[in-house]
């Protein structure tokens, strides 16, 4: 009974919400997008806009490229090459496509150079490696966590701990996914991930883009000063990103008595624009691209705009086994690790960050 109770409770669940200025000297909004590494959908909601202006469309399509690269030896990335090539001269992400955090050994790399593996007990008992058990486990611990810092072991290639590692993943236990693979970086081209995986199975891709327009949307009324809402005058942040998930589900916020699918509403105050434009990014997006169209959206209202703000939404990877910086992430009945922007006409903005059960508080 008890197990059964269990069950039937709604999970815990972390929002975060806070207001500045993308002005302020010690606005965070750099820091939080910086450091959400692992992200696969971007979505922004901009009221009274019919079309995009040329220099956010370029940007939207310029979000890739990444790479899919199947039944990768995790050993690859640890290789003096692949660290010197990748690690030293960027910012590169991987993480394992297609497997369970909750059920399955999981891999991913940060762009600090940092390596994380979330792995099961006997994988993590037969690899020999050092780490320390999951803080979702529970009494009976199934899970571990490993931490490998390859820009330390890049310093010395020859000591006892490096080849420790290396004998781990290439003979006592060899571990291969398929990996999502992304690099930024600055500066001279240097040779490309294609080239460099080139003996395995390796797919370039491209982030799939969703454009449309809506029309006679109702919209939540807002101020930059009243975070919590005022009653009759504007809608609280809370309000907002519910409606906002509506509005991203294409669900009816009509409130209809004879509709059996939605009974949401758009919350009150609210006012109908004409047109809003919604863009919806799906792939493996790198935070470098969501900071660069988090500037563009800021110049949005560098020209008068009949706006009044603006959304800019990211969803992380449910099996991720971070979330924000080197945070353990779970998945438990959901899985979300999740951030919203509102950027108000004036450079004020909300932020709003959002984690399931198996998380910590956002940062």
């Amino acid at each position: 009974m008890a197990t059964l109770r269990r069950l039937r409770e709604a999970p815990r669940h972390l929002l975060v919400c806070e207001k500045s200025n993308f002005n302020h000297d010690k606005s965070r909004h750099r820091h939080l997008v910086e450091t959400h590494y692992h992200n696969y959908r971007v979505s922004f909601l901009i009221p009274e806009c019919g079309m995009l202006s040329k220099e956010l469309k370029n940007l939207v399509m310029e979000t890739g490229p990444y790479y899919l690269v199947r039944n990768l030896p995790v050993h690859e990335l640890i290789t003096q090459e692949f660290i010197n090539t990748f690690v030293k001269k960027g910012s590169c992400y991987a993480l394992t496509y297609n497997t369970n955090i909750d059920e399955d050994n999981t891999v991913a790399l940060l762009p600090n150079g940092k390596l994380i593996l979330s792995l099961d007990k006997d994988t993590y008992e037969e690899t020999g490696l050092q780490g320390h058990p999951s803080q979702y486990s529970g009494r009976k611990i199934m899970k571990f966590i490993v931490s490998i810092d390859l820009m330390d072991l890049s310093f010395n290639l020859n000591s006892k701990k490096y080849g420790r590692i290396c004998w781990s993943f290439k003979e006592k236990k060899p571990l291969k996914f398929d990996f999502l693979l992304a690099w930024h970086h600055t500066g001279a081209e240097e040779p490309a991930m294609l080239s460099f995986f080139s003996k395995y199975q390796i797919q370039e891709h491209q982030p799939k883009v969703s454009m449309s327009t809506l029309r006679d949307l109702q919209c939540p009324v807002l101020q930059s000063g009243e975070l919590r809402g005022k009653p009759e005058a504007s809608c609280s942040a809370l309000e907002l990103l519910d409606w906002l998930g509506g509005v991203f589900c294409n669900a009816d916020q009509n409130n209809e008595p004879d509709n059996f699918i939605s009974n949401y509403c758009c919350p009150r105050p609210s006012t109908v624009v004409a047109k809003a434009h919604l863009c919806t990014i799906t792939g493996f997006i790198l935070p470098e691209k969501i900071s660069v169209l988090l500037e563009q959206l800021c110049h949005y209202f560098d020209e008068p705009k009949l706006a009044p703000w603006v959304t800019l939404s990211v969803q992380g990877f449910a099996d991720s086994p971070v979330s924000w910086r080197e945070n353990e992430h779970g998945f438990r009945k959901g899985g979300e690790h999740l951030y919203n922007f509102v950027i108000f006409n004036n450079q004020d903005y909300w932020l709003q960050m959002a984690v399931g059960a198996n998380d910590d508080c956002p940062p």
